[in-house]
């Protein structure tokens, strides 16, 4: 099916229209590196309708990575390509970007993709990159900041409020416009362990919320906000 997002995020709605928009089918590109908890998410929030939309590669950093046997099993393109192979991470990221083109991908999902991407990169899909963090940025983010290491700095903190955040990427980590935050309360038993579950059930619902609205084409972007057009204005 034809894109639903042209080059210029901002203008996509007076563009396109959302009539034109809803008939459509956003083709989305997910880089991962783990388990690809988000990934599955992402994946059934296509098939069910909910995101107007098809996952139609799957590009991991990781041989072993689990992302790619979900998107083998969901018959997905699923991609291996080794870091070791190229001399720079200009080259490395030069070559992710050529096979996201070549699938034609009007959105890219970093699902746990331990990667910190070049301006080669994020050139290529400008304000078409998402993320999503295991906190409320712009606290406990940054680099070093991923997985379990979250949650425990949380903790040390004394936080009493965490949760997730999806935003567009940029070349500073963890730090592009704000798409969505939901929160999630911090219990006095809570270990790294239990806060991350809690956590990770918010950001199954924060991914493809962030996403089916850049589908419907009502995300702008002013300056660091992210604004929420009405789906019919």
């Amino acid at each position: 099916m034809p894109s639903a997002i042209p080059e210029t995020l901002v203008s996509c709605g007076k563009e396109r229209g959302f009539a034109t928009l809803e008939r459509t089918k956003i083709r989305i590109g997910v880089l991962a590196s783990g388990r690809g908890s988000n990934l599955q998410a992402i994946i059934d929030a296509c098939k069910r309708g909910y995101i107007p939309g098809d996952v139609v590669c799957v590009i991991s950093d990781r041989k072993d990575a689990f992302a790619l046997e979900r998107a083998r099993s969901e018959e997905i393109p699923a991609i291996f390509l080794d870091p070791a192979q190229y001399p720079s991470r200009e080259e490395y990221d030069a070559k992710l970007v050529e096979i996201l083109k070549k699938h034609d991908v009007d959105l890219v999902c970093l699902a746990g993709f331990m990667r910190i991407l070049t301006p080669t990169f994020i050139d290529a899909f400008r304000n078409r990159i998402m993320n999503i963090h295991p906190a409320l940025i712009p606290s406990f983010c940054g680099k070093g900041m991923y997985g379990l290491k979250v949650h425990q700095a949380v903790l040390d903190f004394g936080a009493k409020v965490t949760g997730c955040t999806v935003h567009f990427v940029t070349e500073e980590v963890d730090l592009g416009p704000i798409i969505i935050q939901i929160p999630v309360m911090v219990r006095e038993n809570d270990t790294p362990e239990t806060l991350s579950q809690r956590v990770l059930k918010r950001e199954h619902r924060a991914y493809p919320l962030a996403i089916k609205l850049f589908a419907e084409g009502r995300l702008t972007i002013e300056g660091r906000r992210v604004r929420i057009l009405p789906k019919y204005p």
